[in-house]
């Protein structure tokens, strides 16, 4: 496929995700790698364009340097920010009570913190992101608890072979003090969020190393 056909097919799939306004999002692309510009009326919105691209195959790699753009009466103050985010995450019985920490400076929130798994971190990020105002946002929240290597090696092996979507024979997998690796080759971004969201959700996970190429 080449760089004119990929571009058409991103634009298709920005047009049929139906949370995207894809009307003031450019995309361009060279040797599979995609910008996106423009801009967008909310970082939920941003990450949502991101998404829509990397699950079209042949993308290799995406630059984002789309602009977000709050009407006037959206935009907020930054301790309106934080209280609203602190608000929401208290409000979520799966995260732990009194664990997360919300700084907020010109729009961009900052989570800190500690929970058990790595989907409570993914969920307090999703839960902050569609709140009006925000910018961006760093999770630095941290990830405690362990397991034996051994053992979270053959779960994450075990979570990948029973994925109807990967070629689990191209990818290795190696553990250490909650730190995974994964090496090999996929043939698509997609196959690659997979494998990462495999690594991640067996506990005793702190860390996930991606070094899977395209092949």
């Amino acid at each position: 496929m080449d760089d004119k056909e990929l571009r058409q097919m991103i634009t298709d799939e920005l047009d049929f995700e139906p949370s995207i306004d894809s009307s003031n999002i450019g995309v361009a692309v060279t040797g599979g790698v995609v910008t996106l510009t423009g801009h967008v009326s909310s970082y939920a919105e941003m990450i949502a364009a991101e998404k829509a691209v990397k699950r079209v195959r042949g993308v290799q790699g995406v630059a984002q340097e789309i602009e977000i753009r709050y009407p006037e009466d959206k935009k907020l103050a930054d301790d309106q920010i934080a209280k609203r985010a602190l608000d929401i995450l208290a409000w979520n019985v799966q995260l732990p009570a009194g664990a997360l920490q919300v700084t907020v400076s010109g729009g961009w929130v900052k989570l800190s913190g500690e929970v058990e798994w790595y989907y409570q971190k993914q969920m307090a990020e999703n839960s902050v992101r569609k709140l009006s105002g925000v910018t961006g946002i760093s999770n630095l929240i941290r990830i405690v608890g362990g397991a034996h290597s051994a053992d979270v090696k053959r779960r994450i092996e075990g979570a990948l072979k029973r994925s109807a979507e990967l070629a689990a024979r191209h990818i290795q997998v190696e553990v250490a003090n909650g730190r995974v690796t994964l090496t090999g080759t996929v043939t698509a971004w997609n196959e690659r969020r997979l494998a990462e969201e495999a690594a991640w959700a067996v506990p005793g996970v702190h860390e996930v190393e991606d070094k899977l190429r395209f092949g």
